[in-house]
């Protein structure tokens, strides 16, 4: 019967899957005449948007948000962390700067740049993040649909506040290169794992939606709320282990071609700046 009700319980509402189909027809069009072109979007970020894509339909559609929004907190929590962290990473991993061209020419988008601020960016999800757990406001959420379609929204444009001074779909600082890439991760992950923590060892529900004393698929209110915790913590250590390591390929590659642009006399002043911005291919044919 469990199985029964899993395999059922896919909600296809058109208000909540509308806004993510536009979004995919969007890139896909788009994507369509840069190839005409002769710019075409590499093969793994079009893959890596389609899963932001699918992720985003997971959450709002499968089982995984029915049973959040009823009967188990973890589930609730791991419907947040595919719309607040996963989706905005892979959404915004697939995109490239001619995809975005016609968007970033509005003259409201290129202010938003300031997003890209690690300290603009991590104070504004944290608040967020915090904001939406506090009791008050996530009952208010699982009671009204208005309110917990905010919440959705909000989640969703956390994780890409969050994630845009790392993958830069908009030019981050000049000093904040790999190595501060590196740092600005560990600092995302600390505050997240203090949070997960507080679900883990904080007693009885926080909650009152969850707070039934019902054991739904085995679970005390309790064990739910530390479950939740738990996949809050076990998610951001494999993002942040995934994240570390491409950050250190990528710093051992810059620091060899940096080595070789220098040994090459060019100005290291411009070497730097190329490799920060990886635009060292423009610096080819250069001569001594």
């Amino acid at each position: 019967m469990l199985a029964l009700s899993l395999l059922t319980s896919w909600s296809f509402e058109p208000l909540q899957l509308a806004p993510i189909a536009v979004l995919a027809v969007a890139y896909g069009l788009r994507a369509r005449t840069l190839a005409r072109r002769g710019q075409p979007v590499p093969g793994w970020r079009s893959g890596l948007f389609g899963l932001g894509v699918g992720l985003l339909v997971i959450a709002v559609a499968s089982p995984i948000a029915e049973i959040g929004e009823k009967e188990l907190f973890s589930f609730h929590m791991a419907q947040h962390l595919l719309i607040g962290d996963l989706a905005p990473l892979c959404l915004l991993a697939g995109l490239t700067g001619p995809l975005l061209r016609p968007v970033l020419a509005l003259p409201a988008v290129y202010r938003l740049r300031v997003l890209a601020n690690p300290f603009v960016a991590l104070p504004l999800w944290g608040a967020n993040l915090t904001f939406w757990h506090l009791p008050v406001f996530f009952d208010a959420a699982v009671s009204s649909s208005a309110v917990h379609a905010l919440e959705h929204v909000a989640f969703f444009a956390g994780g890409i506040v969050l994630w845009l001074p790392v993958v830069e779909t908009l030019p981050a600082p000049e000093w904040f290169g790999s190595g501060a890439k590196l740092g600005y991760i560990v600092a995302v992950r600390l505050f997240a794992t203090v949070l997960g923590n507080v679900f883990i060892w904080g007693g009885a529900p926080f909650y009152g939606v969850y707070d039934t004393g019902a054991h739904y698929l085995g679970l005390s209110p309790q064990g739910d709320q530390s479950l939740a915790g738990s996949l809050m913590m076990l998610e951001g250590s494999v993002v942040t282990i995934v994240a570390i390591a491409w950050l250190f390929l990528r710093m051992a590659q810059e620091g060899e071609v940096r080595q070789q642009l220098i040994e090459r006399g060019l100005d290291p002043r411009v070497v730097r700046r190329a490799v920060r911005y990886r635009r060292w291919h423009e610096l080819e044919g250069s001569a001594r």
